[in-house]
Order: structure tokens, then C-alpha cells, then sequence
């Protein structure tokens, strides 16, 4: 595409550098007809923190299933939240 790019400036700082490329057009810089598809395999996704509150008896068979499948109650619960969840937007 776009032969003449141009050169990436050096950055005195992170700050700097984080400035320019907000306002700069980065296909000035970049070829993008070249760009490739990248997979990061060990992002995590952002985690946050919330307090929920369960009856004992609800809680006490989350983890007897946890137990029965060797896997974290948390964890387990986070599949049953995402499963559920992902079943209710296929069905909106």
C-alpha cells in the first residue's frame, strides 16, 4: 500500500510515547496489509472480585460437586455462571 511511511519517532518516555500514538494515524507508520492475526493463549481475562451470598444448602452442593469432579467450588461455579449465561444470549 502506502510505500513512504514514516520513521517511528523515539520516545523520551512511556508517557511520551503513549501521547503520540493516541493522536497519531497509525497507518502513517504501519503497513497494515502486512499485519497478521496474533493469539495470545495465556491472557487471562480481568477478574473482579464480588461477594455473594448463598443459602448454606446451595453452597454445600456446589462444593459436593466440586469435590465429586476434583476441580475448585469457585471454579466450578464460574462454569455453571458462563454456561448459563452464554445459554441465555443464544436464546434472546
Amino acid at each position: 500500500m502506502n510505500k513512504n511511511l514514516k520513521p517511528i519517532p523515539k520516545f523520551k518516555s512511556e508517557d511520551e510515547e503513549r501521547e503520540f500514538w493516541a493522536k497519531a494515524d497509525t497507518s502513517h507508520y504501519f503497513d497494515w496489509s502486512k499485519g497478521q492475526k496474533v493469539i495470545f493463549p495465556n491472557l487471562r481475562p480481568t477478574t473482579t472480585s464480588i461477594s455473594l451470598r448463598l443459602p448454606d444448602y446451595l453452597l454445600a452442593r456446589i462444593k459436593s460437586l466440586a469435590h465429586q469432579r476434583d476441580v475448585p467450588y469457585q471454579s466450578l461455579m464460574k462454569v455453571f455462571l458462563t454456561e448459563r449465561v452464554n445459554q441465555e444470549l443464544t436464546t434472546v
